[in-house]
């Protein structure tokens, strides 16, 4: 005899949120700090003085290449604004979560007043990572994550006045914004976050972060 429609429509949502559950599109289930797949080679840091807060290191080209992030590394990715550095670095920031296998996620800031509310999203999802691009977030990063000790900024192409150990920046001649109250740098250029430079940034900012170099600033 066959089942009652209506435990057939059951059994199926039932196997249908179990499914769910059990996907990789879950982050609410805790689980390991995650680790470098990999060693950073000679170069990026002095091995024997871990580098002071808030400070600049100048790693060698490339000596963050054998560096990656574990499968399925829990990244959000939250971005502001339309201007070409900003689409250079989100850009960057897609192409090297589908080379190394990252679960990426991606919040989209579209009215300055929900800025902050949208960082609060962005930690509330559980990540691994938070990465910012665009410089109109600087100001609401500046103001939030110092009072969120235990989540992991990384911000591309730009870095806070005064960042706190769980933010790191990636910059280069050219892309130093700071924020308002401190105005653009007189050598800001929107021509140098080319493809090459935005991909590096993200990955030597990640090569940092996973080898708990934090709270300092990436020079490129």
């Amino acid at each position: 005899m066959r089942p009652p429609l209506r435990a057939v429509a059951l059994l199926a949502a039932t196997a249908a949120l179990v499914a769910a559950c059990d996907s990789g599109d879950d982050w609410s289930q805790p689980r390991p700090a995650p680790s470098a797949v990999g060693t950073l080679g000679p170069g990026f840091v002095d091995p024997v003085a871990k580098p002071a807060p808030e400070a600049t290191i100048t790693p060698r080209p490339g000596s963050w290449a054998g560096v990656h992030p574990p499968e399925d590394y829990r990244v959000v990715l939250l971005t502001a604004g339309d201007d070409k550095p900003t689409k250079a670095l989100v850009t960057a920031v897609k192409e090297w979560a589908d080379d190394e296998h990252v679960d990426l996620r991606t919040i989209v800031v579209d009215n300055p007043h929900d800025t902050v509310p949208r960082i609060a999203k962005a930690m509330e999802m559980g990540p691994d990572l938070i990465v910012s691009a665009g410089n109109d977030l600087i100001d609401a990063l500046a103001l939030v994550t110092p009072n969120h000790l235990d989540e992991k900024f990384l911000v591309v192409g730009a870095e806070l006045a005064e960042p706190t150990h769980n933010v790191t920046a990636v910059d280069w001649d050219g892309a130093s914004f700071r924020g308002e109250g401190l105005g653009m740098s007189s050598t800001y250029d929107p021509d140098t976050f080319t493809s090459e430079r935005c991909a590096a940034a993200i990955r030597a900012g990640v090569a940092a972060v996973l080898n708990d170099l934090t709270g300092i600033v990436v020079w490129l």
